[in-house]
């Protein structure tokens, strides 16, 4: 029996002045499994990314209960938030947030400093994770020495040389061509399968949406529609 491993509760928010605020997620709940990449897409302003930001604890819905591996995640002070994020979940953008001076693997190495993890195991974990996404050979190479498609890769080494349980991805193929962006979608799909990982993300682009175990559409506020590809999902009790 699978464990649900995102939880949302009835969450809402709202944005704008006291006398003209705008509803962008409406009593909104979902359960997320793990072992699948699941994608919220929707017109702009529909509040998927919203959504992925309140899931992973970066914006604080307004009213309802985020539980994630269980915990209530905004019952959590700051710095239980942060650390629990640290530890637990990864973070995929669509800007690639690289250090500039750092090399990819010093980039991938240091969440795992932050973490704590001896420098030999962490340098280990590091270049496997490279080796994963295929850049064992460009990992001596610094952000600007890297195709776009190579610094969202080394994007995900760094999410995934934790070993997270959650990983979040807004927008991670928007920059890229589509053989890049396929590309980085099945790394993320195989992370889910190979890891027993939840991965949950945002995309505009409907060519992905065959790569995603389950779609979740979302407009005005609200899931429309929350469909499953039969090719590639699991079923769950």
């Amino acid at each position: 029996m699978s464990t649900i491993t995102i939880e949302a509760e009835d969450i809402s928010k709202s944005y704008g002045p006291a006398n003209n605020r705008i509803r962008v997620l409406k009593d909104l709940s979902l359960s997320v499994h793990p072992g699948e990449l699941t994608l919220c897409v929707g017109p702009s302003g529909s509040g998927k990314s919203t959504l992925v930001s309140a899931l992973s604890g970066l914006l604080n819905p307004d009213t309802g209960r985020v539980k994630l591996l269980g915990e209530d995640l905004w019952a959590m002070n700051e710095n239980e938030r942060n650390d629990f994020r640290l530890r637990h979940c990864g973070f995929v953008f669509q800007g690639f947030n690289l250090f500039g001076a750092l090399t990819a693997l010093e980039n991938v190495l240091l969440p795992l400093s932050f973490m704590g993890i001896p420098a030999i195991e962490a340098r280990e974990r590091a270049q496997v994770a490279l080796a994963e996404v295929g850049l064992a050979a460009r990992s001596h190479l610094l952000p600007a020495e890297l195709s776009g498609g190579e610094k969202q890769r080394t994007a995900i080494a760094r999410a995934i040389a934790k070993n997270p349980s959650l990983i979040f991805a807004d927008e991670p193929t928007s920059a890229l061509d589509k053989e890049n962006g396929q590309r980085v979608v099945d790394i993320l799909h195989r992370f889910a399968r190979t890891r027993g990982a939840t991965i949950l993300g945002v995309t505009h682009d409907p060519r992905l949406l065959s790569h995603a175990d389950r779609v979740i559409h979302l407009e005005d506020g609200l899931i429309l529609r929350d469909t499953r590809n039969t090719e590639t999902a699991f079923s769950h009790p």
